[in-house]
């Protein structure tokens, strides 16, 4: 190397870390051309498996979904029993081939019939009241036969059933018990007396005559947003509000209060066809607004804690 050489090499700057890595890049490329020129060296084939051959991705796996897992709820047998009890009681030992006993049978193989005469009266219907699972597989249902007369009489059923419900079995004779209990009743919210000629009264007595009667249409009585479909067809000719009891103060207020305001209300009403009268009550929930009472909910039956829910 001649001497002016080797001294500009000695004074030249020394590579940065940018120059090295464009350096690298430069024989990647160079390497890459020696491969292509390679390839075509050694055919078409190889210069097309080159050009093709897609870089290798290593993709993630995917994430593992957890499992759910249903567990089995035990199926209630009072419907099983509901049947059996019904058709053991209209069978007669010693008329095995009839109808109801070979049903009976079938459900309860190792159950005898009752032996009665033909006297004995049969249920006019079998209701279950009360379904208690035991140990493990073993449930006992209390039925409630009804007769002609009005009398009742109460049987609990053993019966057998699997884990999920697919098959039962009654496995003993039914035995006669006595009735459940009365339970105590629970404490109305409804302690206002409202006035049968106020607003709310009015409110409530036409859209029930509306829903029940088909005296005018329901949607004129209900608040924005909300949906009831009247009985169809309607029932009943006439329908009059009795008496009105309610869980709030304002229901009785002589003028409607603010918009908003909402009351709960037990309407008891009476409605009338051709057969007779019939004593009915609603629990309803109002909503004042522009000086009136509008439905903003509606729920039969008697009364819970908490009064009617909109």
């Amino acid at each position: 190397m001649s001497p002016a050489k080797q001294a500009a090499e000695k004074h030249a700057a020394p590579p940065t870390a940018a120059g090295a890595r464009l350096q690298q890049m430069r024989r990647r490329v160079r390497l890459g051309h020696l491969g292509v020129w390679a390839a075509v060296a050694a055919g078409p084939i190889a210069l097309a498996v080159t050009v093709a051959t897609p870089a290798t991705v290593v993709r993630a796996a995917p994430a593992t979904k957890p499992t759910t897992v249903k567990t089995a709820v035990p199926a209630s047998p009072a419907g099983y029993a509901t049947v059996f009890l019904d058709a053991w009681l209209r069978s007669r030992s010693g008329a095995e081939s009839t109808a109801q006993a070979r049903l009976a049978q079938s459900m309860g193989p190792d159950v005898d019939l009752p032996e009665a005469s033909e006297a004995q009266p049969e249920p006019e219907s079998v209701v279950a009241v009360r379904s208690a699972q035991q140990t493990g597989k073993a449930w006992s249902v209390t039925l409630a036969a009804q007769y002609a007369d009005g009398s009742v009489r109460y049987f609990a059923v053993p019966v057998v059933a699997d884990s999920v419900g697919a098959s039962f079995t009654v496995s003993g004779a039914p035995g006669v018990v006595a009735g459940p209990a009365r339970a105590e009743g629970a404490r109305s919210p409804y302690t206002v007396t409202v006035p049968t000629d106020s607003e709310v009264s009015s409110a409530a007595g036409e859209f029930l005559a509306a829903y029940l009667a088909g005296a005018g249409e329901v949607d004129r009585y209900l608040a924005p947003g909300v949906s009831v479909s009247p009985v169809s067809p309607a029932p009943y000719q006439t329908v009059k509000v009795q008496q009105l009891l309610a869980a709030d103060q304002e229901a009785a207020a002589e003028s409607v209060p603010a918009d908003g305001t909402r009351v709960r209300v037990m309407a008891e009403v009476e409605a009338r066809d051709s057969a007779g009268r019939w004593p009915l009550a609603y629990e309803l929930t109002l909503k004042a607004r522009s000086g009136r009472w509008e439905v903003a909910g509606l729920e039969s039956g008697a009364a819970q804690a908490g009064g009617a829910r909109s």
